[in-house]
């Protein structure tokens, strides 16, 4: 999906959230996407194919159609096995500390190619939103394990303060010991909602 598909995608998203109640499933560049708006409040996210380290990572979208400010965290994603066991999020703060740590070039190769994927439709960056910016200093950072963890910060989803009509996106990390999330679905619980995703 191209970051103009996308931006459109949100707009159009903002403009009829209070309609809709059901998630919206759709495929864009391979990966499968889910939508769902509540209290004018749209979550978009979808799994990416591989892991980084010890992490499975979606891409995850937010917008805020709601009148009033929206703050959302990565703490607030789930994962709910069939079996039921339940994963939380990592928080941002973490997995650049562990990428720090144990972070390799490949590493961030693949955490930057992946990211880029999935908001972007194609492994060439075409916007001038920032993010490329962010990319190359990432990668201009230093020793490779800096490289690494300035990666991670550049593309991880932090906890946001939406205003009305903002919108934000980011990789939702899950410490899967570097296995795939499996089957199960995606919940999102905030203090005004909680976001049920279909099974997968």
């Amino acid at each position: 999906m191209s970051h103009l598909a996308w931006a459109c995608g949100v707009a159009l998203l903002l403009g009829v959230a209070p309609a809709r109640t059901q998630v919206i499933e759709f495929e864009s560049n391979g990966l499968k996407f889910q939508t769902l708006t509540k209290s004018g409040v749209t979550v978009m996210f979808a799994h990416l194919p591989s892991h980084v380290n010890a992490y499975a990572i979606i891409q995850a979208t937010v917008a805020n159609g709601s009148p009033g400010p929206y703050v959302i965290r990565p703490e607030d994603f789930l994962f709910t096995r069939a079996d039921g066991a339940v994963l939380r999020a990592s928080a941002a703060e973490s997995v650049v500390e562990l990428l720090t740590e144990k972070g390799g070039r490949s590493d961030v190769l693949k955490l930057i190619s992946e990211y880029e994927a999935s908001l972007y439709g194609s492994d060439k960056v075409r916007t001038t939103n920032g993010y490329e910016q962010r990319r190359e200093a990432a990668l201009m950072a230093g020793p490779t394990k800096l490289r690494a963890a300035a990666a991670a910060s550049a593309v991880a989803f932090v906890q946001t303060r939406l205003r009305p009509g903002e919108s934000t996106d980011g990789a939702v990390f899950f410490d899967t010991d570097g296995k795939p999330l499996g089957t199960g679905h995606m919940v999102v619980r905030t203090n005004t909602d909680t976001f049920e995703f279909k099974a997968q």
